[in-house]
């Protein structure tokens, strides 16, 4: 059997593409809900850190260091299997979805954070003038600024994201490699693996890509 039957199957890659389109759909359900509650929490917890009382941004700074220390795959592992001993049990998409939320949070907190940062400190000063309170001049002076410099980083950490959900296979959660690795068995053929992996390039690629560009757009935008 030549190496083209083994890893090019296109007979095996055609029964087994409907389960790969089915993986698909859950990684990518799991990896838009990670980045929209990722992206909202991590925002929070940055103004929490920035603006809160002591003790609250204390917390913030322990959430931030500790989730951003630990491997996500641990960070599933004790979601899912640990979790049920104190009395709370996740399904495999609601665990997954719960662990790359509080990775994509931590680190979109360090990112809002720059962006904040980052901002004249008289725009504040000219919303106090002005009579704007705390949250309207966040949302309607500081963030559409600091925004600029904060999506060509967060859109790293979103595809970071997308490519970790093929994690979720750890907790049986059908995604796309659980898919392919079930496809594999059954066909007991690697071909499935390779269309998996050809999968995510084309899914993948493209949002390398526009990385790329946002980042030279806002380098572009920051000398001028």
């Amino acid at each position: 059997m030549s190496a083209i039957d083994i890893f090019f199957n296109w007979s095996v890659l055609q029964r087994a593409f409907p389960m790969l389109l089915r993986g698909l759909w859950y990684t990518l359900g799991l990896g838009i809900t990670a980045i929209v509650l990722g992206s909202i929490l991590g925002t929070l917890i940055c103004i929490m850190r920035l603006y809160a009382p002591r003790p609250l941004r204390a917390l913030a700074v322990l959430y931030i260091d500790l989730i951003r220390a630990i491997p996500v795959l641990v960070l599933l592992i004790l979601i899912y299997y640990a979790l049920p001993f104190a009395g709370i049990t996740l399904s495999s998409f609601s665990a997954a979805a719960t662990a790359l939320t509080l990775v994509l949070a931590a680190f979109t907190a360090e990112v809002v954070r720059a962006g904040i940062e980052a901002t004249p400190k008289g725009q504040f000063e000219a919303a106090a003038a002005l009579g704007l309170g705390f949250w309207l001049t966040m949302r309607k002076v500081i963030l559409p600024q600091a925004i600029r410099i904060v999506i060509p980083p967060h859109a790293s950490n979103c595809v970071s994201v997308i490519k970790d959900t093929a994690l979720a296979s750890v907790v049986a959660l059908s995604d796309l490699l659980k898919q392919a690795t079930d496809a594999q068995a059954l066909f007991a053929n690697p071909t499935p693996l390779i269309g998996a992996a050809l999968i995510y390039v084309a899914l993948l690629w493209p949002l390398v890509r526009l990385t790329s560009w946002l980042e030279r757009r806002a380098q572009r935008a920051y000398t001028r």
